[in-house]
């Protein structure tokens, strides 16, 4: 089970106020990722089937003795559990072991990592954030579970990292970066997976088929709600006194720095991961606008 190397800045905080916070995170995610339990639940799925111990290295392939991502939802009504919300996709493949080295990009307080870490106890986990409330909420919420790397996804991240992987992540994180950054990402994450190993991006990630129902689903519904969410949530952290340092750092770390927006449609994902030498890449998730790609180095 992986250790946890402490950010820069550390406070003794409450454990019951930094599980309410990391739940409220949660929530506050949730808003911006409609379908996010159904999300979650098909990127487990696929990193079982692609990375579990019965996937197989093939050099040829990727995935030996496992589906490839062509077929980890098709027929049998898989591909109707993988997305209907209700957790089928993950029960499907439950005891079937996962990845043994997992990386979490943009992870935030951990609370996805920590789930992978408690879904795959054998596995080594680790998350990549800059935000030093954030990675001292994970460091306070998943002691002894999971190895924080403080590191900015603009730069050279992969470079604090022990790698390779067999699975990184990356949810609703690579809409902040600029066009330039983003297919940086993809170029470090192929250097940093093993040969077979699978990169999973969850984003806002249009179909450029469907323009104009992309144009009636984005922004969502729940937008405006999951915008006031997130004001309250860092309203009440920075009501904290033990966050008031992370809380400097972070003034520093982010005054000049803009979220990109950047969400281009899926070709353009493709199109990046095929140019740093991914094999196959596909759309495993979707709700409406928002869908998760998976890569296989």
């Amino acid at each position: 089970m992986a250790s946890t190397s402490p950010p820069r800045t550390l406070p003794q905080l409450d454990p019951v106020a930094v599980d309410r916070w990391r739940r409220g995170w949660d929530e506050v995610m949730a808003g911006f990722l409609p379908g996010a339990a159904s999300c979650e639940a098909a990127v487990l799925a696929v990193a079982e089937a692609v990375c579990g111990p019965g996937a197989e290295r093939s050099p040829d392939r990727g995935v030996g003795a496992s589906p490839g991502l062509g077929q980890v939802f098709d027929g049998g009504g898989g591909h109707g559990r993988a997305f209907d919300g209700g957790g089928g996709a993950a029960r499907a493949f439950d005891g079937g072991g996962g990845p043994a080295r997992v990386l979490d990009l943009g992870g935030g307080p951990g609370v996805f990592a920590e789930r992978m870490a408690r879904r795959w106890p054998a596995a080594t986990v680790g998350l990549v954030d800059l935000d030093p409330v954030l990675l001292a909420l994970a460091a306070a919420g998943s002691p002894g579970r999971v190895t924080l790397h403080p590191a900015d996804l603009a730069a050279d991240w992969a470079a604090t990292v022990d790698g390779p992987y067999d699975l990184i992540t990356a949810v609703m994180a690579v809409h902040y970066l600029p066009p330039g950054a983003a297919r940086d990402l993809y170029r470090a994450a192929r250097s940093a997976l093993r040969p077979g190993g699978l990169l999973i991006v969850a984003d806002l990630m249009p179909d450029p088929g469907l323009t104009g129902v992309m144009g009636r689903l984005h922004p969502a519904a729940g937008d405006a709600a999951a915008g006031l969410a997130w004001t309250r949530w860092w309203e009440e952290v920075r009501a904290e006194d033990m966050l008031a340092p992370a809380l400097r750092e972070r003034e520093q770390i982010f005054a000049r720095r803009v979220p990109a927006e950047f969400t281009p449609p899926v070709d353009w994902h493709r199109a990046a991961a095929h140019e740093v030498g991914f094999t196959e890449s596909g759309i495993v998730w979707r709700w409406g606008a928002h869908a998760a790609l998976a890569a296989v180095a």
